[in-house]
Parts: C-alpha cells; structure tokens; sequence
C-alpha cells in the first residue's frame, strides 16, 4: 500500500487496547453516577418491614419504578437507628444519600392508596411513580460482548499482516504492502552516495532517464525496457543503486521484499502482486523495486514436495503475466536483487521481462577507495589519513564490510579514549572483523604456544619464499576467534589465475602443518583449516577449471545451479576415482614441496618461531630481517590511482 505522505503521519498512535480500557471506564462511571447498582445495590426489603418503617414515619420517600418496584429512602432519624446500620454507609463508607431499601410491591393501585394516606398523616414527606430505563446496566451487561468483538477485530488485524492501510485490515489481505517513494518523501540518497560500481550506475541512470524524458528514445523507435535485475555478492550496493533511484527519479518509486508476497492464505500472493502493478499502472510512469526476488521467483518445479500447484508458484506466476502479458502494463519498470540468479526461474530472466541483468561485483581497489571516502565522511578522523592505503588492506571486501570496518574503527578509537581515529584503528578493525575478537587471557601452555609460532612461522617462510604466494603483512600467535594464530596476507588481486599461482598458494598454505612435521618430527590437528582450504583449491582445479592434466579438458560445474538437486554424479565411478587420487596427489605433492623449502631454511624458521614467542605478533619488516627482501616481490608501497 502506498506510503502515507501525511505530515501527521508521525504522531503519537493510540493502541487499540487504550479505547478498550477508556470504554470500560467510561462504563463503570455511568454506572457509578446514576447510582452504582453494582457499586451500592440496596438491601431487600419485605412488606411486613416496610409497613413497620412508615407507621414509625422514618420513610423520606418512596419512588416507584414501573408500578412494581419500589425504592424506600429513609430519613436521618431511621439512619441513627442501629437497626439500620448497614445501609447507613455506602461502599466507600460515606453517607448513603439512598435508596437504602426496595422492594416489589404487588398491587400498585392499593400501595398507591397507603402513601397516599401515610402523606396525609404526616408519616411520609413524598412519593412518585415514576418509568424506569437503568441504561447503566444494559451497557453494563452489552459491555463484555463489546469488548469481545473490538479483541476479535484487533487480533484479525494482526493477522492479516498488521500496518496501516489495506494490508492491515482482513478483508483488504490482498491489498499490496509497498512503499510508495515519490519526491515527497524524505529520500535522500542520490547516485552521488553511491561509490564505485561504474558500470552498474551507467546503466541504473539511463533507467531513470527513460521515465524522465522517454521521448528521447521512442522517436528512434526504441521501447523501454520493462525490467532491470540487479545480481551480485551480499553486500555490493544493490539494494543502495535502488535507494539512489528512488532519490533521482522524478516518478513514483514501489519498494517491496520478495517476502512480502508470501503471506499463510492461499491466493494472497498473486493478489498482492495484481494491486502492486494496479497501483503503478495508475500512477505511471513509475517504477518498482522488489528486493531478494529469489523469494517468489524460484524456478518452478524444482524442490517442489507439496505438488505443482502451490503458492509461491502462483504468485510467480501472476508476476510474469503482469510483466509482460496480454495486458502488459506500459511506463512501468521493474528493477529487482538477489544473489542467488542461479536459482531465478528461466521464464522470469527472458528478454522483455527482465532486458537487463546488471552484475554488481565486489569493488577493485579504486572503487574501495571511493567507498573508504564516503564512511569516512562522518567520522572524526586523523588528517592526511590514506584512503588508498586502506583499500590496500581491505581485498575482497564489499562496500557493507567497507562500513562496517569505518564503524568498527571508531568504536575502537572511542573505547581507547582517543579524539580522532587514525589509521592503527583501521587495522585493528580489519583484525577484528577477519580474524574475530583477541583472547589474550585464553590459557595456553608453552609447548603449545611453541607449536603454534612454528606453525605460524612455517606459513610465513613458505609464502616468503614463493613468487606466486601473497605477500606477508603480519603474523601473530594471539588467539583469534576459533583460531589460535594467524598470518594476515595481502593477496594479489588477479583477474585469472594460473596453475603455478595456485600451486604456490597451496604450497604456503600447507607450510604451518610442514614446519610442524620438519621441526617435531610430529602433525597436530591445528591445520585443519588450512587442509580444508587446499582440498576446495585442488577440487577446484580437477573438476571445475580443468587444470589437471590427467582429468583433462573437462569441468564439471554446472553453473545453473541445477546439479544440486540431482542424486547422481555427472561422472563415472572410474573417473571419480582418479579425481580423488588427483586431488590427493596435488595436496601431497605441495606439502612434499613445503617440506623442502623448510628443511633448507630450518635455522631462519626457528630464528622467526623464536621472535614471534616473544612478541606474539611480527610484521613484514621482521621477516625482511631474517630473510632479506623478496626479489620477486612487487613495490606495496605504490600508490594505485
């Protein structure tokens, strides 16, 4: 439903259950102003009782409802009679202003006559005869049925999915629940928020100037696109290239999750995606933004125990023929996320639904440095502080873990009572997001401490004495985590990789279990992630980029996604032999490798091992120390415009 563009629309909202308690209130006091018969009920007379008080005259009046039921009032004399004792106070223990008695009266025209002539003597100072409507307790008694219905209505509501609007209402269930972003509204991020992500932006933009100026491209005779999918890694900025059209574009903008659709009654789904283009078709052009479409847009058939027929393939369904149908809906586009296209249905991802699909890969390290200066923006920070230094640091992350370190970084510096964050904080937040919070009480005995800085030190050698393996930046035996050390890298960032590359790679990583075996003559459990590491790398090599020899020119990825579901291997059982003696010939054959290397640089393994016992943590200066400079090694330091 759209969103209310109301400036009233952020007050105060009274709850349901305040109008249910003010009307009970509300209740009570009517009761209790018109004589609180539930409050103050007066006590049951008899007859006999009655003839006694008036012949005594201690009878103020009587009032006769409806000819059959009286209501005696007593005067202040009969109030002092102990006899009378209990009606003299009310139930807040005040004077009881009456009626203090009642009773039914039989015949009307006969006790008529008895008061009548009671006046005349002098025994009773009035009576009337009056109608009687207590409205006090017909609300009373409607009240629990009242408040019955409002808790059924309040429950329904809930049910329904909440929130204002039609999608908050039972019997508007079906009613779309986007949000309606137009120039109105408070959306601020514009494409110039957006860092990094070049291609994407070309491509988001021109989107926005079709619906801007849609002549431009309809007097060559082009049509607009219906749709743009927007694909990529968590965290890449999919969902911010979509906020950033909601912020340039001069039309309507819906904004909606795949979830959204989904709802326990059967048929809602497709009614919400039928009101979702409604809506948009009305206020056209427009555009629509679904968020993890992959929630209603799996492809059909796969997965499926509960039948053909089931709900999420009907939305699924209603959404391809409102995209592109017999009433196709003219001057909408669609833009849509996910990061799973691999299960997206193929009907979906065709030409005229979805023209495009713009890939949103994880940012190189000139767009980490445009990201870097846009979260660094808010922060109070050092001056001069490098931003391509820190996009150095960061490979492979995304523009989220990008925030999330400039957040980390700031807490670090404000937990160190620091004014500003400087560049150490940066570090130290890339530490504490890779590798995980520091353990520095946990309890370590030095023979294992001595194992662990040889395991440490045995990666850092072999990857100082390979050319293709990533440069070493620190190494430390502080317990991070689940791990007890680690050695921070800064890998290459390469387009392609070569066998050779991977080879050295799988080599250094399985320097910590060599240096282990070349030391202590011993192995421990502490490389099993290195080991589970080398076996995807050397996996990857036999079947997937047909780098082996043996197994030849031959991938067995499937890049649809659709092997996953399938319960037999898409090779013999020959052939998966000899994939398994490959994989453990190429593991072996790099530990033999890291082996050598060590045996011949035991003296300088030891020397780091040592170094790194007493300071827990050594950076690449350290090792240039032991080793001398690497010749191979590219200039770090360079600054990449």
């Amino acid at each position: 439903m759209a969103k209310d563009n109301n400036p009233n629309s952020n007050k105060f909202k009274i709850s349901p259950w305040l109008i249910y308690t003010a009307i009970l209130l509300i209740f009570l006091f009517i009761s209790f102003i018109t004589g609180g018969s539930s409050l103050n009920e007066p006590a049951q007379l008899t007859s006999s009782k009655f003839n006694n008080y008036l012949e005594k005259g201690q009878i103020e009046k009587v009032i006769v409802y409806n000819k059959t039921e009286a209501e005696v009032y007593l005067n202040a004399a009969a109030l002092k009679d102990p006899a009378n004792k209990k009606v003299a106070k009310d139930v807040f223990d005040r004077p009881n202003k009456g009626p203090h008695y009642s009773f039914d009266i039989g015949n009307d025209q006969i006790f008529q006559t008895k008061l009548e002539k009671a006046v005349v003597e002098g025994k009773l100072k009035d009576f009337n005869f009056l109608p009687k409507n207590n409205w006090s307790d017909i609300l009373i008694s409607l009240l629990p049925i009242i408040i019955i219905i409002g808790v059924w209505i309040f429950i329904m509501r809930k049910m329904s999915g909440g929130g204002g609007g039609g999608g908050g209402q039972i019997f508007n269930i079906g009613k779309s629940k986007a949000k309606l972003f137009d120039e109105k509204t408070d959306i601020k991020t514009t494409f110039k928020d957006v860092a990094g992500l070049e291609g994407a932006k070309e491509e988001i933009q021109e989107i926005v100037e079709f619906l801007k100026n849609p002549e431009k491209y309809t007097n060559l005779g082009g049509k607009i696109p219906k749709g743009a999918l927007l694909v990529g890694p968590p965290g890449t900025g999919k969902t911010l290239l979509a906020k950033a059209v909601a912020g340039e574009a001069q039309v309507p903008f819906f904004s909606l999750s795949g979830s959204d659709f989904v709802e326990m009654f059967v048929g809602v789904g497709a009614s919400r995606v039928r009101d979702l283009f409604k809506q948009a078709k009305e206020k056209s052009p427009a555009i629509i933004f679904i968020d993890e479409i992959d929630a209603v847009g799996r492809a059909r058939g796969k997965s499926n125990m509960s039948g053909g027929n089931d709900e999420r393939e009907n939305t699924l369904n209603q959404l391809l023929t409102e995209m592109d149908g017999f009433g196709t809906n003219s001057n909408v586009i669609v833009l849509a996320a996910t990061n799973r296209a691999d299960v997206l249905d193929k009907a979906l991802m065709r030409a005229g639904r979805f023209d495009r699909q713009i890939f949103v890969d994880l940012p190189d390290i000139r767009e980490r440095a445009e990201i870097f200066k846009v979260h660094l923006a808010p922060l109070k920070k050092i001056e001069g502080l490098d931003t391509d230094f820190l996009a150095k640091q960061t490979p492979g992350f995304s523009g989220a873990d990008i925030a999330n370190v400039c957040n980390e970084a700031a807490l670090i510096a404000a937990r160190n009572n620091k004014t500003a964050v400087d560049k150490q904080d940066f570090l130290d937040a890339v530490d504490r997001i890779v590798g995980g919070l520091e353990k520095k009480n946990k309890i370590v005995t030095p023979e294992e401490k001595k194992a662990i800085a040889i395991h440490e030190a045995g990666h850092a050698t072999v990857s100082w004495m390979l050319e293709h393996a990533a440069p070493l930046i620190k190494v430390t035996i502080v317990p991070r985590g689940q791990s007890l050390g680690a050695a921070w890298y800064l890998p290459e960032e390469r387009l392609i990789v070569r066998p050779d590359q991977m080879l050295d790679e799988m080599c250094a990583t399985m320097g910590g279990r060599a240096a282990e075996k070349v030391t202590f003559n011993r192995i421990s459990t502490g490389a099993l992630s290195d080991l589970e590491k080398v076996t995807k790398q050397a996996r990857a090599m036999v079947t997937i980029y047909g780098l082996n020899e043996k197994i030849g020119n031959v991938t067995y990825y499937d890049s649809t996604g659709q092997s996953e579901y399938s319960f037999s291997k898409p090779y013999s059982e020959e052939t998966a032999r000899v994939i398994d003696e490959e994989i453990s010939l190429l593991i072996e054959s790099q530990y033999q490798r890291a082996i050598e290397i060590l045996e011949e640089n035991k003296d300088k393994l030891n020397q780091l091992a040592d170094i790194l016992i007493e300071k827990e943590v050594i950076f690449k200066d350290d090792l240039e120390a032991i080793f001398g400079k690497r010749t191979f090694d590219k200039n770090l330091d360079e600054v990449v415009s």
